[in-house]
């Protein structure tokens, strides 16, 4: 008899499906759930994959578009930047996988959500809170921090060797020099020989965009248009193409990114449970995306809006990275971020160059620039007396600081 269902977040690989056998082998129904947000994978071949594993039911969602203008599209309107480098790939993808996996638990009516996330990353984090947050009674089997599990698996070969007295039949190897991931914003690559820092990525590691110093010599230039801080069209004005699908526009900036050589990083982050780890990360279209709206808010943001909106944009960070996104501090900050994104709207011009996006023009129809105001050739409706006050007013404090300061010398 069975002791109940399960929906195991599946990608086929390795770890899922000796957790897949496993999960079987306790007594558990189980439904192998994948989440497709852009992942380079055969999706029949995953599917016959699981069967064989011994899946009782595949489960297969396409999210690439919920992903795009659900996820990706809102993170880059509140410039949520990890540490001030990371554009939250893997992060982002996360909650739209679990949202979508609870969903499937619902139509099943299983009790059990179950994923192939390690004790010592972030994912198992973000699954985990996620689950908790959408359906409250649920039950998570982790079996990354089961005992039992631990004790039948200490490593790859102890999994490897499963896989080879269960018939398993998966392309595995001992030999792999690190870990990936991938969806439609980034692919990363981490732990085995990129564990020491010190260590350069070999060129040919990279996946999703070409080496910058192999690029073309010519610059692609490119105008993105914007409503209310979201891309609404993309055009490449060297080929005159143009997109305005939000989710054809995203993989048309991938593309141009790709081509590129844009959105490469090598960093040293902090996860949240509180171990630092090394992580090359490709961002081709996000990277384009990000820069071009930080430019159009130069002219079109209010300053203290701005001011304020930067100030909260690292815990907003924080949030989505540390897996809480379906939470109540990420609903007022996304609010607030909308908020100040009201408005932002026009159009941003880049020149894309072996690696580099540039800024080249923008403009806007709720531009707050003024021109005249501003130009040092012009007197225009600027009273330059006025200044004199405004500079000894914000000065009177520093007099009286420098006052004490003299007299206790």
């Amino acid at each position: 008899m069975s002791k109940g269902t399960v929906v195991l977040a599946y990608s086929g690989g390795l770890d899922t499906s000796c957790i897949l056998r496993w999960l079987k082998l306790k007594g558990y129904s189980v439904i192998a759930y994948v989440g497709d947000v852009g992942q380079d994978d055969d999706m029949d071949q995953i599917r016959a994959n699981a069967v064989a594993t011994g899946a009782d039911d595949v489960v297969i969602k396409d999210l690439q578009r919920e992903f795009v203008t659900d996820y990706i599209f809102p993170a880059i309107r509140g410039n949520a930047v990890y540490e001030g480098r990371y554009l939250l790939g893997t992060a982002l993808a996360r909650p739209v996988i679990a949202k979508h996996q609870i969903q499937v638990a619902r139509d099943a009516g299983a009790g059990y959500v179950s994923h192939g996330a390690t004790g010592k990353g972030n994912d198992q984090v973000r699954f985990e809170l996620a689950y908790y947050a959408l359906a409250p009674q649920i039950q998570v089997i982790s079996p990354w921090k089961t005992p039992e599990f631990l004790e039948q698996f200490k490593g790859r070969p102890d999994m490897i060797r499963f896989c080879q007295e269960q018939e398993i039949d998966i392309p595995v190897s001992l030999k792999k020099p690190y870990s990936m991931d991938e969806n439609l914003l980034h692919k990363s690559y981490e732990s085995g020989i990129l564990e020491d820092p010190l260590t350069r990525p070999d060129p040919a590691m990279f996946q999703m965009t070409v080496d910058p110093r192999d690029a073309p010599d010519q610059e692609t230039l490119v105008e993105l248009e914007f409503k209310d801080g979201t891309p609404i069209r993309v055009t490449n004005l060297t080929t005159n193409e143009t997109q305005t699908d939000p989710y054809e526009l995203f993989m048309a900036l991938n593309a141009l990114g790709r081509a590129n050589g844009i959105g490469r990083i090598d960093i040293v982050e902090n996860r949240f449970v509180g171990v630092k780890s090394r992580g090359v990360y490709e961002t081709p279209g996000g990277t384009i995306l990000h820069m071009a709206l930080r430019d159009l808010e130069g002219i079109a943001m209010d300053r203290e809006v701005q001011r304020l909106r930067d100030g909260l944009s690292p815990k907003l960070a924080s949030i989505i990275y540390n897996g809480f996104w379906f939470s109540p501090e990420m609903e007022f900050l996304q609010a607030a971020m909308d908020k100040g994104q009201e408005l932002i709207d026009g159009v941003v011009r880049l020149a894309l160059y072996k690696g580099n996006v540039e800024t080249i023009g923008r403009s806007s129809p709720s531009s707050l620039y003024n021109q005249d105001l501003s130009s040092m050739d012009i007197e225009g409706g600027f009273d330059q007396t006025d200044s004199a006050g405004f500079i000894r007013i914000n000065a009177i404090r520093l007099q009286a600081h420098q006052a004490i300061v003299s007299a206790q010398r």
